[in-house]
């Protein structure tokens, strides 16, 4: 357990005694609603580990290390820019996906560049919900201005922590 699971189970257990000093059935209905929204996530939470798996168990560590390791120079930031943007899905997908490249080798510029790729110009975003509601205007009038910042945030961290 981590630091952090203390954190969040200690919050939990402070945050039910305050429901139940507020009124004693209110700890019922957070429990409720707790329950309700895991069985909402269960069905993606199982995909997403094991899209991870699969990932893990097709991409070698070699291949991670030649294209997102530290050895590969430039490419590897160019690299995690692209694989962001092509990651499909939410931070259930994102994440595990990027615990593997990490596990596997990868550089953390290369890291920075993927996470801030994909928060930025995640397809599945652009495609569902910017260009439909949105339209192209608004699309390249916000891409093309912050095209550039996964990739100067690769660098900035290449250099600041001599990656």
């Amino acid at each position: 357990m981590h630091a952090f699971d203390v954190i969040v189970y200690a919050l939990a257990a402070a945050l039910t005694l305050a429901a139940y000093l507020r009124d004693p059935s209110l700890p019922g209905v957070g429990l409720r609603a707790g329950g309700q929204l895991f069985l909402d996530v269960l069905p993606r939470l199982i995909g997403a580990l094991i899209l991870t798996g699969m990932i893990q168990a097709l991409i070698s560590p070699e291949w991670i290390a030649h294209w997102l390791g530290q050895g590969s120079s430039h490419r590897s930031i160019f690299a995690g820019f692209v694989a962001g943007i092509l990651t499909p899905g939410g931070p259930l997908v994102s994440f595990p996906i990027m615990v593997v490249f990490y596990k596997g080798g990868a550089s953390l510029s290369a890291l920075v560049a993927y996470m801030t790729s994909w928060s930025l110009f995640g397809f599945q975003r652009v495609i569902a919900w910017e260009l439909p509601f949105m339209g192209t205007r608004f699309l390249v009038a916000r891409v093309l201005p912050t095209l550039v910042f996964p990739i100067l945030a690769g660098y900035l961290v290449r250099f600041i922590y001599d990656d």
